[in-house]
């Protein structure tokens, strides 16, 4: 069956539709942080669908609302009015920093991410954006104009009105500065590149607290507040793209809210709700207002997709999952920085909350992708899920569900050492 299965994968899904590993794993079922292949073989899940399953695989609250909604009615449009799609954004005004109020759903970050530029735009009146090397954006042809890495652009990015200024990748900075002092140096070329690379009016910076395909890169907190003020000074907006960081993942309830920045708007998907397509934009009253005119989201604000988002939020507030996400988080950076003692080609750990990252290297920070493919085979022998990311593919991305407990972290720390020491058997030499 397994054979079989990917056989016609090849054949009926197209070839950018990848997989991990040498020999694809078919997944049947998943229970809290544990995911099953068709087999019955079970995995330890310390990826959560690329930051996805937020409360756990099949959780019951969840899945409960879900039922319930789909007895219901399962679809209407926003040409009605349903009370799940403004309970939820009723709820997102409450829990986002400083003044955001009015939101917009869609299903996906990038819809997320499209939809904050466009309200970006027609409040200020400006057209151009600063985004930053290394970011990820989405998939339209928007989003993969404003993402910083070639490798996720299909040469087919080329949007218009958007530029890239440098990030504070501080493990690549070659420089001799203190990560804070290489963080507002950065700042400062955010600038340069406003007033040298556009008309010096911009409609947006958009940034997210940690940069998620980009590796995990974690800037200094006080980095926001530098580039808020810079893009304000402009006649811009701060676009916070949390579509990784947000609910709990950072052991806040935003990545933001560790720089106490208050952006003017914000974008959300992934952990929303656990693993139902959604994509939601969030913008301050004045911003939002001005969001008029002949629009729709077919299937933003679907009453499904909503109570599972509302349940998701029901289920991080009553079983405290955003202190367990800090908690958790610190023990599994703790383990990982002893990891990387023991084996030199970590040449990196960085992350906040359950959002972590190694950084595979060879000598002098030579990114070593090629290690990390044989480390993922020897995870896949392990029976742990992980990720991969970062512009030179080098980059071990780690984020279990925010239910993680500390023995499975533990036990996951064990799996990865197990793992490095495979990769050292077969390279002596390192």
């Amino acid at each position: 069956m397994t054979d079989s299965l990917i056989e016609r994968k090849r054949q009926f899904l197209v070839p950018s539709v990848s997989t991990y590993y040498q020999q694809p794993l078919i997944m049947d079922h998943g229970r809290g942080c544990y995911l099953y292949d068709v087999d019955g073989v079970e995995y330890l899940d310390f990826f959560g669908g690329i930051l996805t399953v937020s409360v756990g695989h099949a959780n019951a609250t969840v899945n409960a609302a879900v039922c319930d909604q789909l007895s219901k009615m399962s679809h209407v449009s926003t040409l009605y009015v349903n009370e799940p799609m403004v309970e939820l954004a009723e709820r997102l005004a409450k829990l986002t920093p400083g003044d955001l109020q009015m939101s917009f759903f869609t299903s996906s970050g990038t819809e997320a991410n499209e939809t904050a530029i466009a309200m970006a735009r027609i409040a200020t009146g400006h057209h151009e954006i600063v985004a930053l090397r290394h970011s990820y954006s989405g998939r339209s042809a928007l989003a993969m104009s404003l993402t910083g890495q070639s490798n996720w652009r299909m040469g087919l990015a080329g949007v218009p009105g958007i530029v890239h200024a440098r990030n504070p990748y501080y493990f690549r900075s070659q420089t001799h500065l203190s990560e804070e002092e290489f963080a507002k140096e950065c700042a400062k070329d955010l600038e340069e590149t406003i007033l040298t690379a556009t008309s010096g009016r911009i409609a947006a910076v958009i940034v997210e607290p940690i940069q998620g395909v980009g590796g995990f890169i974690t800037p200094p907190d006080l980095y926001f507040a530098e580039i808020a003020e810079i893009a304000h000074k402009y006649g811009g907006l701060l676009i916070a793209d949390e579509v990784q960081t947000g609910f709990g993942r950072t052991g806040k309830w935003f990545g933001i809210e560790h720089s106490g920045v208050k952006p003017d708007l914000m974008t959300f998907a992934k952990g929303m709700a656990n693993g139902i397509p959604i994509g939601a934009t969030i913008a301050t009253k004045e911003v939002g207002e001005k969001y008029t005119g002949a629009t729709i989201s077919t299937f933003g604000g679907n009453p499904v997709t909503m109570r599972a988002a509302l349940a998701t939020l029901d289920v991080i507030e009553s079983e405290n999952l955003v202190g367990n996400a800090l908690v958790q988080g610190n023990r599994l950076r703790n383990g990982l920085e002893v990891l990387q003692k023991k084996y030199p080609i970590i040449g990196d750990v960085r992350g906040k909350g359950l959002m972590q990252a190694m950084e595979f290297v060879r000598g002098e920070k030579e990114p070593a992708a090629d290690l990390v493919n044989e480390f993922f085979e020897y995870t896949k022998e392990e029976r742990l899920l992980i990720g991969k990311g970062g512009l030179y593919s080098n980059a071990v991305r780690i984020a279990p569900p925010l239910i993680v407990q500390a023995e499975q972290v533990e036990d996951a720390l064990e799996r990865l050492d197990r793992a490095l020491a495979k990769v050292y058997e077969r390279h002596p030499e390192l």
